[in-house]
């Protein structure tokens, strides 16, 4: 805050003070649009096909439906991308976060089987 009162004659400065904020949220906003805003709300396991709750709105997938199945822990929140052989209301990839670990970096049981599962409904 003192930076935008000190009585200086270089205001390029000042102009920063402002310019970085705007900046900032930017790149924060292009970030959370493709790390958080796509996620879906809510995924449910129903044995042969996954129920997805998003906005309201539901879609069933078949596992015989996904055709790649991405699962990212690295990245906070971990995400599950599966790509669909057919286009949803959602789109042709869902995203969701599976329920997190405690322990960094460690796969989620439930996926790894979903993965598995999704394999074997492939043939």
């Amino acid at each position: 805050m003192a930076g935008l009162f000190a009585d200086r004659k270089d205001n390029s400065a000042d102009v920063m003070i402002f310019i970085g904020p705007v900046i900032m949220a930017v790149i924060g906003y292009f970030v959370m649009k493709n790390l958080i805003f796509d996620l879906i709300d809510e995924v449910y396991d129903e044995g042969s096909s996954l129920l997805f709750k998003n906005n309201g709105k539901t879609v069933r997938i078949n596992l015989i439906d996904i055709k790649n199945v991405s699962y990212t822990v690295a990245v906070n929140p971990p995400r599950v991308t599966l790509s669909l052989r057919l286009k949803t209301e959602f789109g042709d990839e869902l995203s969701f976060s599976p329920p997190a670990s405690l322990i960094p970096f460690k796969k989620n049981p439930d996926i790894t089987g979903l993965i598995d599962r999704i394999d074997r409904a492939r043939g």
